[in-house]
């Protein structure tokens, strides 16, 4: 695969709707995209593992359980403390071969192998730390991947929202805590991180593509072209920026005080 085949099965995610969105296929198009020179077989065959691995379980264990045991166990997927702010935790390949990654990228293992078996589980959008929902007969259930799919305790969910900023009264309501997420958020939210850290590094290039795959899986939102325009003009590239700040503009309906004022400043350079 390519990075421009890359870039064309990222456009077709992005116009599927979410309850057929390939998360999975998808990830795996985003690290191609990334670094096009390696091979997708070794991913391709721990994502169909996962779900062989989860469906045996299953017959003797718990959902949670099983799951748990599956993806941390079997597969050994565990989060990186060590070298946390490595972007090769945000890829699906490099996760692939060290085993290691952030709660995000785990998460999307966890889920792919949970579609494949028909288990309800979605991504939560926890404030500082991703985390898993699972529908139980119990009811549902927070796992968190980075920590080989151990169980939180609502409890402890309350702890980390109060110290993740959110005030009591918020912190306290469970459900609000662990309100369900599309498969396209939980994408998106990876390359947010991958983003944040290439801005923090410099790294416009890396910057510039991973706002570029934002901007594929959700076509209808302007904010990844804003983005695409910091990173191009971090580059030089003023032509480009303008571009992208115009696709902005023009996704917003004219409203983007934002794009605007980035183009000025962009068309001020330029002249």
């Amino acid at each position: 695969m390519t990075r421009q085949d890359a870039e064309l099965l990222l456009a077709e995610a992005g116009e599927a709707p979410d309850d057929a969105f390939p998360l999975f296929d998808a990830a795996l198009a985003c690290a191609v995209h990334e670094d096009p020179d390696r091979d997708t077989g070794p991913a391709l065959d721990m994502g169909r593992e996962a779900i062989e691995r989860l469906a045996a379980r299953l017959d003797k264990e718990s959902p949670e359980e099983a799951i748990a045991e599956a993806m941390a166990g079997d597969l050994r997927l565990e989060g990186d403390v060590i070298t946390y702010d490595s972007p090769a935790n945000a890829d699906l390949i490099h996760m692939t071969e060290r085993r290691k990654g952030l709660p995000v990228m785990l998460g999307v293992v966890y889920i792919h192998a949970a579609r494949g078996c028909k288990l309800q589980v979605h991504g939560v959008d926890f404030p500082g730390h991703f985390l898993l929902r699972i529908e139980t007969r119990e009811g549902p259930m927070a796992l968190d991947p980075f920590s080989e799919g151990r169980i939180v305790l609502p409890s402890e969910l309350s702890r980390r929202a109060l110290r993740a900023g959110l005030t009591p009264d918020v912190a306290s309501r469970l459900e609000a805590l662990m309100a369900p997420v599309s498969d396209r958020a939980v994408l998106i939210r990876l390359q947010n991180n991958i983003f944040a850290r290439a801005q923090q590094r410099a790294d416009w290039p890396a910057a510039e593509r991973s706002a570029l795959r934002r901007a594929l899986l959700n076509p209808a939102d302007h904010r990844p072209w804003l983005d695409v325009a910091r990173a191009r003009e971090g580059q030089g590239a003023l032509v480009g920026a303008q571009e992208a700040l115009g696709r902005a503009t023009i996704l917003d309906g004219g409203a983007a005080v934002s794009a605007r004022a980035a183009r000025e400043r962009v068309r001020m350079q330029l002249n």
